[in-house]
């Protein structure tokens, strides 16, 4: 059985709501057609949507919405990633005129012959075909294409900026009264922001921080990890618990962070003089989860859980590591090979009766696996 991976499921549940957002307003605009038609003449240049033709219009529709998905999911979103809001509007409308003038050309003469009965290279559906583009069908089709695609791109964006588990989660009510969870959580803080920001100044230091969210994204999806909060230059990460030990993403994820900002560094020497560096703490256990917000809902946790994760950060600096986690996390994996643990001493940590048990984390490099193998 094929196992997709995080990257591609996370692709997949970004591109699904396309064709489903698709799908449903095509067939509301078809039942309004047929309705509106009722049993009186066909406009010029349409089609009556008979079973047949119902059935293969609402699928073209909703595979037209998952080709729109893929564009702009894996490639148009790149594209224009630095173009201004008008520009990216305009880019749009003409990329977007020309696609569905192909798609209407392939899909209307197939249509047109499952109405009429007849093989696609008849006369009569190229003389449909021919009466379409001057008649108010085409119009009717352009409005559905265009509402259609505004509701999709409207949905991209509200998900974008909520993120795909907080949205789900409104729409399905999963918070609406608050629940208890085992989750992990990861507290990530850059070296020498302040620094940094100096030396940079607001806005080049905004365009360095933009910079390193994004390059550091790929491997949050691969270890298929959320992002909680983005807190100035600190990014609070967290997974359900069975997620977050399952091949180590937890503690794998800062990592492949780490190399992502490796394979980088030059350009962001060349770029801004500073390759950024971050540190990292991690601890588990249980928090409350719910909807909270009067004039903002925001999905949010609470426990001592995030309180012990960031003050076990704050370890890194005097203990010069920089990925420091709890007894907790390290009893949770299962397997302990491909890292280093360092026990630290245990530690009162501030607001804490209790001592902390804390370790320091080095992975393992291949030609150390290779020399003891």
């Amino acid at each position: 059985m094929l196992k997709l991976s995080p990257k591609a499921r996370w692709n997949l549940s970004r591109i699904i709501p396309f064709g489903v957002i698709w799908g449903v307003v095509g067939i509301v605009f078809i039942i309004s057609d047929v309705l509106a038609i009722g049993s009186g003449p066909v406009p010029e240049g349409a089609i009556k949507p008979d079973l047949d033709v119902f059935l293969f219009a609402s699928f073209s529709v909703m595979v037209s919405g998952l080709l729109v998905g893929v564009l702009e999911v894996l490639f148009v979103n790149q594209w224009f990633s630095k173009a201004s809001l008008v520009k990216t509007i305009a880019y749009k409308f003409l990329l977007y005129l020309f696609l569905f003038t192909i798609l209407i050309s392939i899909l209307y003469p197939i249509a047109a012959s499952i109405e009429l009965e007849v093989p696609v290279t008849d006369p009569a559906v190229w003389e449909k075909f021919r009466l379409f583009w001057s008649g108010q069908a085409l119009w009717s089709t352009a409005l559905q294409l265009t509402f259609s695609l505004l509701l999709s791109l409207l949905y991209a964006s509200i998900r974008e900026n909520l993120g795909y588990s907080v949205l789900a989660h409104f729409f399905t009510g999963k918070y609406h009264t608050p629940k208890e969870e085992e989750r992990i959580f990861m507290f990530l803080d850059m070296k020498s922001s302040t620094r940094i920001a100096e030396s940079l100044g607001h806005l080049r230091y905004f365009d360095f921080l933009q910079r390193y969210y994004d390059d550091l994204a790929n491997a949050i999806i691969q270890s298929e990890g959320e992002v909680y909060q983005y807190v100035g230059d600190e990014i609070v990460l967290t997974w359900p618990l069975a997620k977050g030990i399952a091949d180590h993403n937890c503690i794998h994820c800062f990592f492949a962070m780490k190399r992502a900002l490796v394979r980088k560094a030059a350009k962001y020497d060349k770029k801004f003089g500073h390759i950024p560096e971050f540190k990292a703490g991690i601890h588990l256990g249980a928090v409350t989860a719910g909807e909270v917000g009067a004039l903002k809902k925001e999905i949010v946790f609470t426990g001592d859980v995030l309180n012990t994760a960031a003050r076990i950060q704050g370890l890194c600096r005097p203990t010069q590591e920089e990925l420091l986690i709890s007894q907790e996390v390290k009893d949770a994996v299962s397997d302990l090979s491909g890292f280093y643990f360092t026990l630290l001493d245990s530690i009162h940590l501030e607001g804490k009766q209790l001592p902390v048990t804390v370790y320091g984390v080095r992975e393992v490099s291949i030609s150390e696996v290779q020399l003891t193998g």
